[in-house]
């Protein structure tokens, strides 16, 4: 989802007159930064000025959420958010400093990204009901990993657990990206 802080007092034609700074409160390299600099590549290409992507991670996507909540409404603060952010964060929190209704005007839908589940190839499985099998016979040995604590990734993973009765420990990273680049095993 492209947010802007606030509601946009741009004219249309004369939009955008300077940089256009779009905040992606993830690490660089995962999914969400990737469409946060495709769009800022299509958005210069369309529209002749420069939109400059800034990673800003941690604390469940609240530290570049925040940056953009608190920015000035006029449109060159942009954020590229999640449901984690506009959805969980609110009711997985009990106090966050910015409200996803008021605070953000939706501007586009850049993606709907699926979830999957992956397991190293050295793990005997070929199949969920083996993945579970195998679990459930080997409890506690298996980690599961996420882009953090509360994020989406991490709760799909908790629900599993709870669907499926497993054991699985949760391995959180500060993003997906290094998630893919420091795990040796996703198992």
């Amino acid at each position: 989802m492209f947010l802007a802080a606030g509601v946009l007092h741009a004219a249309a034609q004369d939009y955008p007159t300077r940089t256009v700074t779009i905040i992606v409160p993830f690490t660089p390299a995962g999914a969400t930064d990737i469409l946060g600099r495709m769009a800022a590549a299509a958005l210069e290409a369309r529209l002749g000025k420069s939109f400059v992507v800034e990673n800003r991670p941690g604390a469940g996507q609240q530290i570049g959420v925040n940056a953009v909540a608190r920015a000035a409404p006029d449109g060159y603060t942009l954020l590229v958010a999640t449901s984690s952010a506009l959805a969980i964060n609110p009711t997985l929190y009990k106090k966050i400093s910015y409200d996803p209704v008021k605070d953000f005007q939706p501007i586009a839908m850049l993606a709907h990204l699926p979830f999957i589940l992956v397991v190293n190839n050295d793990l005997p499985v070929k199949s969920v009901a083996e993945f579970i099998k195998y679990a459930k016979d080997n409890p506690g040995k298996l980690s599961f990993g996420s882009g953090g604590v509360g994020a989406s990734h991490h709760l799909y993973g908790e629900l599993f657990k709870t669907l499926t009765g497993i054991e699985m420990t949760h391995v959180p990273y500060k993003g997906f990206s290094p998630l893919h680049t420091t795990a040796s095993r996703f198992t």
